[in-house]
């Protein structure tokens, strides 16, 4: 059956999952938001690991190249990021690949859309896990020196343990970030909420149905995601004593 005129729907036939309805297309775009950020912050969780334990522990060499990465992807708008990644460091990869006598390569662009968010991501995590290993005692650190632990040791057994705690509040927030930027990758043409919402409201001129909806869905994520960080602090907390008040 043919759908009427989306001028005469009501807003929750337009939400809905019916032949008519655009729910099932933001129900995709939020699934596909919620992996792309997963994957993002997962990944730029590890990029972190490395940044902090680098520009404490490392080289002079390793110090000063996490130092220009944390300060340049800080410095520059994360759009302007994601568009230098993800048209010009694939378009200098085809030109290198070309000259080679190679085939031009086509990158996925879920994959690729988590490597440039990932690689935002780890910038900011690298401070705020380099903020949370500072804030660990230095003489736990060396009475596990002094016991005999080799760095690899120390690290797991004692400056992991007791940084958690003081890194999960940042760590929420970018991951709160994380779920908000993948709307950027709207610009680039992967359909994550923000883009499914604009095909619904321009297809259907119903602007006022599909935006106050996608608010209210990251919105719900949000709250979620709150919740469960204050969860995993409190259990990283727990045996400490509380400063508060």
């Amino acid at each position: 059956m043919a759908c009427p005129p989306p001028s005469q729907l009501t807003s929750f036939e337009l939400l809905g999952f019916g032949d008519c309805g655009w729910g099932a297309t933001l129900l995709w775009g939020l699934g596909n938001s919620l992996l792309i950020a997963a994957g993002a912050y997962a990944l730029g969780f590890l990029i972190g690991i490395g940044g902090a334990f680098g520009k404490l522990y490392g080289g002079p060499i390793l110090r000063d190249v996490a130092a220009i990465y944390t300060t340049l992807v800080r410095a520059v708008p994360e759009l302007v990021l994601i568009l230098i990644l993800y048209y010009a460091v694939p378009g200098l990869l085809n030109e290198v690949m070309v000259a080679l006598g190679q085939e031009r390569i086509i990158l996925p662009q879920f994959i690729t859309g988590v490597v440039v968010l990932a690689f935002v991501q780890g910038a900011y995590q690298t401070e705020v896990l380099r903020g949370a290993i500072l804030a660990v005692p230095h003489g736990q650190i060396e009475a596990a020196r002094a016991m005999g632990m080799s760095p690899l040791l120390v690290a797991r057994r004692i400056i992991l343990p007791l940084m958690t705690s003081n890194a999960v509040p940042g760590l929420g927030n970018l991951w709160l970030n994380a779920t908000k930027d993948t709307a950027l990758l709207a610009v680039i043409g992967f359909s994550e909420l923000t883009k499914a919402t604009y095909q619904a409201s321009a297809t259907t001129k119903a602007f006022f149905t599909f935006y106050p909806a996608a608010m209210l869905m990251y919105l719900l994520v949000s709250m979620v995601s709150i919740y469960l960080f204050s969860r995993l602090e409190k259990w990283a907390r727990r045996g400490q004593r509380d400063v508060r008040g």
